[in-house]
């Protein structure tokens, strides 16, 4: 039960969720910025967690909030167009 509830807990290391659903999610965030923002020069996210953490950060600013499975499909959308972290 304990290793269980670690698992859930600890930070994803691959970029879960429903990439397409992730796209449509976005065009909420192009109402502030474009895609120049994820990539090279501009690009300031190292990591996968780094960009979980941060999608997870401006999703705060929505009213309502992003969920957590919106989140993850955030983040599986960027990370296949644009990080491409393992």
């Amino acid at each position: 039960m304990l290793g269980a509830l670690c698992l859930a807990l600890a930070p994803q290391s691959r970029a879960a969720g429903d990439a397409a659903n992730g796209e449509r999610l976005h065009e909420s965030c192009l109402s502030c910025h474009g895609t120049g923002i994820y990539l090279p020069p501009k690009r300031k996210i190292k990591t996968l967690a780094a960009l979980r953490k941060e999608t997870a950060r401006w999703g705060d600013y929505y009213n309502p909030k992003f969920t957590r499975a919106e989140i993850d499909d955030l983040v599986a959308y960027l990370n296949r167009d644009f990080y491409k972290f393992p």
